[in-house]
């Protein structure tokens, strides 16, 4: 140790004999030009391939330099990343220093002063041995700045501090002017790596936490930039998946009433063989929400499923009628009338030629994929069923209507499924001018003989040209003259227009039925291709007269919208519902025998019932059946007619065929959802017990899946939670 010291004594007498250089005016600007020729060199890309693509450099490296202005702030993901963990490094390393604050670190690392020009230096190896300068331990924070240093200068321990600042100053100048925009270096940072890191653990608490902050504000303001300048929107962004809530339209329609037989006795209404109001009930719950109750249409509940009834055994009277008479499971004391009508079923070679018309809206309403997407592959479905000679056409209507495809036959389907897979959804609902567009089609490609048909698909938002319900009613109603029949078939949620549906399938000679999935398409329009497409009998009305001697009240279950004047039924100018190919249709009356001891309607107390006519030999019948309808291509009606008595009835519900229970257990279900008015305490669990009772052979599994819908209604609740 002494040896040391005399060592250091000779040093400094050494030095104290130079005489000093007095300071030249033009030295430092010397220095920094020598500085700064320097530095430039060796911040070439040439020599530092430090070029765009030439060398890569760690994402620690690369933000530290950011943040002390050595780097241009070229800001990508991976540096982005990079930047949050320089926040974290410097909170790390304050951890570091406040952990080890009682520790006693040797002299941190500086620069030693420049020499000065023209003045002659002494060594140290000149006046000493190497081993005469001790060499300080680097301390961590130390070594870490050294190596942050020597990644990014190559300049000598020795380099001047003032020109080196000044060489940083004027750096910065000339990267504001090369990249405006570039976050400014930490305010306050020293010159070199090894000095910024160490001063940084040294400083205070206070001012640490200062200097943090500011460094994440600059790194937010770069992601800023980063995302208006790496990530550019496009032009014209996709646009999104269409989606309302809440704007269902359904007609307002009231259940119909009790009426008394003595009173009223004859009950007239249109067959309907829609289907809408199931699938829509099915789509609700299938959401966890109860469906409308206007939604709600028991006939289209019961109608929805194949009834295995006595067909005719020829097509010279088209339908053959089928009744059952048994106690109403919800009252022992009304009883109910169950009739079922089934259609002949064509053979394939019966078959008419089609010629049908798709019409399909492609507005912005449709760009969903329970919307536009499933139109296009149910229509595709539907091509399947068709004969090769059959022909189609493609009419679509969005601001505006246009035909897409010609007639085409089938035969040249790659055709057809090209001109389908070209539909988009854009713009507003011109509906009134598609339909006009579309019947004009038909009726041009008329064929005489053979099945002429616009098929409808859409959600029934129609908002441009006629919108008027009425106004489409008359229209449709003029153009089925023609013999252009109209089917339409909804899709979609949110704005599904059912009223709308309903109007113009019931005026044109069509079918309503709603396609909530792929599946229900093919159950439509492949399974039951022959009943939705090729009618059997048009106009078809039902009327019951109702004996006074065995029914004192009767209630018709469902048909509110088919109700027809009792005048109405010979009127054959009066237009009523149409049966297809195969079809089967349900109706029920609950009815109030004779003599009950818990009538609906209490017996007048003055003046007497009207006269019930002669009923001494027909007083076991509950009622006379009647039935008129037109063969497709006649004008003139025919009547049929079954009188319902003792031989149609069955002692109890267990007694009573499996098909007239389990259309039973469905009108049961939609009394229900409906409010369960006349239903009393029937409830869910005893629809499910008698629905799987009569479930029988149950093919295609329609039946099994009723039953668990009834089980999802017991929870489901009945509003929606709004979609943000």
């Amino acid at each position: 140790m002494n040896s040391m010291t005399d060592d250091t004594t000779r040093l400094k007498n050494i030095l104290a004999k130079e005489l000093p250089v007095a300071a030249r005016k033009t030295a430092k600007t010397e220095a920094i030009a020598q500085a700064m020729s320097a530095f430039e060199e060796k911040k070439s890309p040439a020599v530092q391939e430090s070029g765009i693509g030439a060398r890569l450099m760690g994402t620690t490296n690369a933000v530290y330099e950011t943040l002390i202005g050595r780097r241009p702030m070229r800001m990508n993901p991976a540096l982005a990343g990079g930047a949050s963990f320089a926040v974290l490094l410097v909170a790390a390393l304050s951890a570091t220093y406040i952990h080890t604050s009682g520790t006693k670190f040797g002299p941190v690392t500086r620069p030693a002063p420049a020499p000065l020009p023209e003045t002659k230096q002494l060594s140290v190896d000149q006046t000493k041995p190497k081993d005469l300068v001790a060499k300080k331990p680097e301390t961590p924070v130390a070594q870490v700045g050294k190596r942050e240093a020597d990644t990014t200068s190559e300049s000598p321990a020795h380099s001047a501090p003032k020109a080196f600042a000044d060489r940083e100053q004027f750096a910065s100048k000339t990267r504001a002017q090369a990249v405006p925009a570039t976050p400014a270096p930490l305010a306050g940072a020293p010159s070199g790596a090894s000095g910024a890191i160490g001063n940084h653990a040294l400083m205070p608490a206070r001012k640490r936490r200062s200097e943090a902050s500011r460094a994440q504000n600059r790194i937010a303001g770069a992601r800023k930039q980063l995302s208006g300048r790496v990530m550019p929107r496009p032009d014209r962004p996709a646009p999104g998946t269409y989606e309302e809530q809440g704007r269902d339209t359904f007609e307002a329609v009231k259940s119909n009433p009790v009426k008394v037989v003595s009173e009223d006795p004859v009950s007239t209404f249109s067959i309907d063989v829609d289907t809408a109001s199931y699938s829509f009930m099915r789509s609700s719950l299938n959401n966890n929400v109860l469906p409308q109750k206007d939604a709600v249409r028991i006939e289209e509940l019961v109608n929805y499923f194949a009834y295995d009834y006595e067909k005719p055994a020829d097509a010279s009277v088209p339908f053959k009628t089928n009744v059952s008479v048994f106690p109403a499971p919800w009252n022992a004391e009304r009883k109910l009338i169950q009739i079922g009508i089934a259609g002949y079923d064509l053979k394939g070679q019966e078959k008419p030629a089609s010629n049908l018309v798709f019409l399909l809206d492609t507005s912005g309403s449709m760009n969903a994929p329970n919307k536009l997407p499933l139109v296009i592959n149910s229509m595709k479905l539907l091509l399947e069923t068709l004969k090769p000679d059959d022909t189609v056409a493609i009419v679509t209507y969005a601001g505006n209507a246009g035909t897409v495809l010609e007639p085409t036959e089938v035969k040249d389907k790659a055709k057809i499924l090209a001109a389908l897979d070209k539909l988009r959804s854009r713009g507003s609902t011109a509906g009134a001018e598609g339909i006009r567009q579309a019947y004009d089609l038909a009726k041009a490609n008329l064929k005489k003989d053979g099945v002429n048909r616009v098929i409808l698909a859409t959600d029934g938002d129609f908002n441009v040209g006629i919108t008027d319900r009425n106004e489409l009613k008359s229209y449709i109603e003029r153009q089925r003259k023609s013999g252009v029949f109209l089917s339409v078939l909804g899709f979609g949620r949110g704005n599904y227009n059912d009223a709308l549906m309903q109007t113009l399938a019931q005026n044109g000679n069509g079918t309503a039925a709603y396609i909530d999935t792929l599946n229900e398409a093919r159950k439509v329009l492949v399974e039951e291709a022959s009943s939705t497409l090729f009618p059997i009998a048009k106009d078809v009305k039902i009327q019951v007269e109702f004996n006074p001697a065995k029914v004192s009240e009767y209630r018709l279950i469902g048909y509110e919208t088919r109700m027809l004047k009792r005048e109405d039924f010979n009127n054959d100018k009066v237009d009523a519902g149409e049966i297809g190919a195969g079809h089967r249709v349900t109706a029920i009356y609950e009815i109030t025998p004779a003599g009950s001891k818990s009538p609906t309607v209490d017996m007048l107390r003055y003046g007497t019932p009207r006269s019930a006519g002669n009923t001494t030999k027909t007083s076991d019948e509950y009622g006379f059946l009647k039935l008129r309808y037109k063969l497709p291509d006649e004008q003139k009606s025919k009547l049929v007619t079954l009188p319902i008595g003792p031989k149609n009835e069955y002692p109890s519900v267990s007694a009573a065929p499996n098909e007239a229970r389990f259309a039973t257990a469905v009108a049961a279900f939609g009394q229900i959802l409906k409010g369960g008015k006349y239903t009393g305490s029937y409830g869910y669990d005893d629809v499910i017990r008698l629905a799987q009772s009569a479930k029988g052979k149950d093919e295609f599994g329609y039946r099994a899946e009723f039953i668990n819908l009834v089980r999802l209604a017991k929870s489901a609740p009945a509003m929606p939670t709004l979609r943000r």
